[in-house]
């Protein structure tokens, strides 16, 4: 289960870094969030965050019960210990991988927002220069012209302050990918510790057994 939530934090920390930079890779994914978000593919995805939910509450309540459970017998086992490192480990991941999932979404939504508003920008510019070319006519015309290139010139703007906007949320949900991938790094550290941990509990625990067993057998003796 660790090992699946790590492979895929990896792939959607993958997926945010190739939606932030425009290369060539770029398209495909946009191609692929594309096609992940048609037919049954946001059920699909629905389908699989709650789970993800429910599995996520289900180790809060676990690792709640081994708190209360310390907080009755002053102490935790081993094995306690054991289970309320793992299932915290499975919440930060699970927390994390949906925390992703969000991003990408929001990510995939922004570029799209973009592109249109790039081409809504071009269309404009355009019909702003066919009518400051066909400036003719009298006085009356050339004030028509003149007000509805205005209105197109302030369209322009407002274009541009939202492209700006969406900029800035790109920059800003970078700086957030970059937080996470150095959390995600010390999540792995923190696995590897919980690892060794483990090892060395369960290296107790033979020789508390061991320890268990000779004493028995000089009492049955």
């Amino acid at each position: 289960m660790i090992q699946l939530l790590f492979t895929l934090l990896a792939a959607e920390a993958a997926l945010v870094l190739v939606l932030l930079f425009r290369t060539p890779a770029r398209r495909l994914a946009l191609l692929a969030v594309d096609c992940s978000k048609r037919g049954r593919g946001p059920l699909m995805a629905r389908t699989v965050a709650a789970t993800m939910f429910v599995v996520l509450g289900s180790s809060g309540y676990s690792i709640a019960k081994i708190r209360r459970r310390e907080g009755e017998f002053a102490q935790l086992t081993p094995t306690d210990q054991v289970l309320a490192s793992r299932h915290l480990l499975e919440a930060s991941l699970m927390g994390y991988s949906l925390f992703l999932g969000l991003i990408i979404d929001r990510l995939h939504h922004y570029i799209r927002q973009i592109r249109a508003m790039k081409k809504n920008m071009e269309a404009v510019t355009k019909q702003s220069r066919v009518l400051e070319e066909t400036k003719l006519g009298d006085s009356e015309e050339i004030q028509g012209y003149q007000k509805k290139i205005g209105s197109l010139n302030e369209q322009v703007q407002v274009l541009k302050q939202q492209s700006e906007s969406q900029t800035q949320e790109l920059k800003t949900a970078e700086t957030n990918n970059l937080a996470l991938r150095k959390q995600s790094e010390g999540l792995l550290t923190e696995y590897e510790r919980l690892i060794a941990e483990n090892e060395e509990l369960r290296n107790k625990l033979q020789t508390m057994e061991l320890r268990f067993s000779r004493s028995d057998s000089k009492k049955n003796t």
